[in-house]
């Protein structure tokens, strides 16, 4: 009774649920601003009732010197968010969610800069690679007509920073671990979002319907506070290699809903792009040495 699900199971079941994102923010008729801010304030209440229920305290003595990093880490959360929502109004889900997954890329060229890495020549070949697949996907070469596209296509793009920057800051947070971590990056998240709604619209929640109040209540408890706890808990279990595999359902379950679901358009330089950028994101991501076993 331990293991209520297997990692690999949880981790699938996350990236899938991640992959249907799109669709539910669609029918919230509210600024993304304010769904960022609901969708935090909805999964902290969710992770903080957890951890009352079960008992667990968040171990503030220890943690002091990181507080400021979790505080960055929740900020760049809820501009990512922010970011991602507007993409998804401007352009379609899959080429908001291909161009989203240009973060690892970004935390490739950004790491010899923080962590006097050294690029190898597969790490340029990939990252040059991943580009060539974002050129085609903002149809620069004739891939995408509007202009409302490209924009939407920069806001995916400024969710992938913001989205590596919590990448990046996660690997110097070291004492705060899984729920923890995640329940304080959603308060940091809150103490920003708030003032900004605030003062950029205000609540405007009395404006949902039934159908909208739904799609919320999915996004704030399901998509984030129960599948960000699955996430953590199975990243904890497996290998970095096979979590990168997975992680992949994310987009191309967000590709197939965006032209099977929702009926958006692909190109053929748009197939290709994503192609390239997922491909080779990964092939980056994948260990050249194969010594032990999972």
């Amino acid at each position: 009774m331990k293991k209520l699900m297997n990692p690999r199971l949880m981790l699938i079941a996350s990236m899938t649920i991640f992959g249907t994102l799109g669709i539910f923010v669609r029918n919230i008729p509210v600024s993304s601003g304010e769904l960022a801010l609901y969708r935090a304030v909805l999964a902290a209440l969710l992770i903080g009732g957890f951890l009352l229920v079960t008992g667990q305290k968040i171990p503030f003595g220890g943690i002091k010197k990181e507080l400021p990093l979790l505080l960055a880490s929740g900020v760049a959360m809820g501009i990512n968010w922010i970011l991602l929502f507007e993409a998804y109004k401007y352009t379609s889900v899959s080429a908001a969610t291909l161009s989203y997954y240009f973060a690892p890329v970004i935390v490739t060229a950004v790491c010899p800069l923080l962590f006097k890495e050294r690029l190898t020549g597969k790490q340029i070949l990939c990252f040059v690679m991943s580009t060539v697949g974002l050129v085609l996907i903002t149809g620069i070469g004739g891939g995408l007509s509007g202009s409302r596209d490209i924009i939407g296509i920069l806001f995916g793009l400024g969710a992938a920073c913001f989205y590596a920057t919590v990448i990046l800051l996660n690997k110097f947070i070291k004492n705060v671990e899984g729920i923890h971590r995640t329940f304080l990056q959603f308060i940091a998240a809150i103490i920003v979002l708030l003032p900004y709604v605030l003062f950029t619209g205000g609540i405007t929640l009395s404006s949902l319907d039934g159908k909208g109040w739904i799609n919320l209540l999915i996004i704030g408890l399901f998509h984030t506070g129960v599948t960000y706890c699955m996430y953590f808990s199975s990243l904890k279990e497996l290998p970095g290699q096979k979590a990168a595999i997975l992680s992949y359902i994310d987009p191309l379950v967000a590709v197939f809903i965006s032209v099977t679901v929702l009926n958006e358009a692909m190109t053929l330089p748009q197939v290709i792009g994503g192609a390239l950028i997922l491909g080779f994101t990964l092939i980056n991501e994948l260990s050249p040495r194969k010594g032990k076993a999972d």
